[in-house]
């Protein structure tokens, strides 16, 4: 078998005609005038309504002309900031000399599996013996898990 001989499993559905008269008026939900209301019309994903696109505002390095990268529609910022657990959360759920990590957490349904780092923070009151493995921990949160007698690793 070759290419040219493979056919798809599902059935090609026919591009909706809209804006030639039927049961949806002129217009079929296009508005008016304007780029929107016109057939083959459509706004770039790097559009910014008239601003320069995203790749065109950050600095370029020598040699960048060509990076197409930027310029792609996948192009995001990755967001690297830890996900903040305070801890009278952390009391609530879990008992007496657990070992918290990002595991444990992803475990009990606090956090998804998607999220990579864990800060915990000093709100509320903490009231057990627990053992923090693997976690970034503010230093007034530290205080309070030492003073209750609990152990960082």
């Amino acid at each position: 078998m070759q290419t040219h001989e493979l056919k798809p499993k599902t059935k090609r559905q026919s591009q909706k005609r809209v804006g030639r008269g039927g049961k949806r008026g002129t217009y079929s939900g296009r508005g008016q005038k304007g780029q929107k209301s016109r057939s083959g019309s459509g706004q770039s994903p790097d559009f910014r309504g008239g601003n320069a696109p995203l790749w065109k505002v950050f600095p370029k390095q020598r040699g960048a002309t060509k990076k197409t990268e930027i310029k792609k529609r996948t192009f995001r910022f990755k967001q690297t900031e830890p996900k903040v657990i305070n801890l009278n959360r952390i009391s609530n759920i879990f008992k007496e000399n657990d070992e918290i990590s990002i595991k444990s957490l992803r475990e009990k349904g606090v956090i998804s599996a998607k999220i990579k780092a864990v800060k915990i923070l000093n709100y509320g009151t903490l009231t057990k013996k627990l053992i923090f493995e693997g976690l970034a921990i503010s230093k007034s949160a530290q205080a309070v898990i030492i003073k209750q007698g609990g152990t960082i690793k």
